[in-house]
């Protein structure tokens, strides 16, 4: 079905990735990798690579810049962030960097499975235990994902508000219209107009502006 390459140091965690992609997506084909070098080069070898699962803190990634770098020089290919990196931040650098999604080592092999599928349906995944921790101990500047200003959320239905809070949570399109009891396609389509409305670009930049957002306060007018 899928071609995935797993870009991991530790031997043991690219064995249990690769299981879950066996287990979840039977007839994929997966190539692995230990270093960022040995990345590059599988990427240029295979540009018709469906995603890269890439951790952090292998050898040659310096962080971040890992990410950069494999964003340039394979900028057609998803790839998804494989850390047991748990600050929000860091979580929220990765997807402005180009990331498309972001999975915990810790994550049970259900919601792996479930990440994973997302990332290939076209979404963007966000651990949302994460995106809803704030920062302990500090206080955010007012420059740090703003907020929507009021007249803008107004401007938005009351099941484009429902939506729009379900995204907060980490919910895909799916789980959004299995809670609000809605068709998929009716979902993508008010997510569409929320981020016109909302004047952004992507799902990401809705959901970390809004995350803050008293919903219940929208919702009651």
């Amino acid at each position: 079905m899928y071609k995935i390459l797993i870009a991991d140091d530790h031997p043991l965690f690219r064995e249990a990735i690769h299981n879950v992609i066996s287990d979840g997506f039977p007839g994929s084909e997966v190539m692995e990798t230990a270093d960022l070098d040995s990345a590059l080069l599988l990427t240029q070898e295979h540009d018709d690579l469906d995603l890269i699962l890439l951790d952090l803190n292998m050898p040659g990634m310096h962080g971040l810049n890992g990410l950069i770098n494999l964003r340039n020089e394979a900028p057609t290919i998803p790839v998804v962030i494989v850390s047991a990196e748990q600050d929000k931040q860091i979580v929220l650098q990765a997807i402005t960097y180009g990331a498309v999604g972001f999975i915990t080592k810790s994550s049970p092999r259900v919601q792996m499975t479930e990440a994973i599928q997302q990332i290939l349906n076209g979404n963007v995944y966000l651990p949302p235990d994460i995106i809803r921790t704030q920062k302990s101990g500090t206080h955010r500047r007012m420059n740090d994902n703003p907020s929507f200003p009021p007249e803008l959320l107004q401007a938005l239905t009351r099941k484009q508000l429902l939506v729009l809070e379900r995204m907060t949570k980490g919910e895909s399109n799916k789980q959004i219209a299995y809670t609000l009891e809605i068709a998929e396609t009716t979902v993508k389509a008010h997510v569409s107009a929320i981020l016109r409305k909302l004047n952004v670009h992507n799902r990401v930049q809705a959901i970390l502006s809004a995350g803050d957002i008293d919903f219940g306060s929208y919702l009651r007018r």
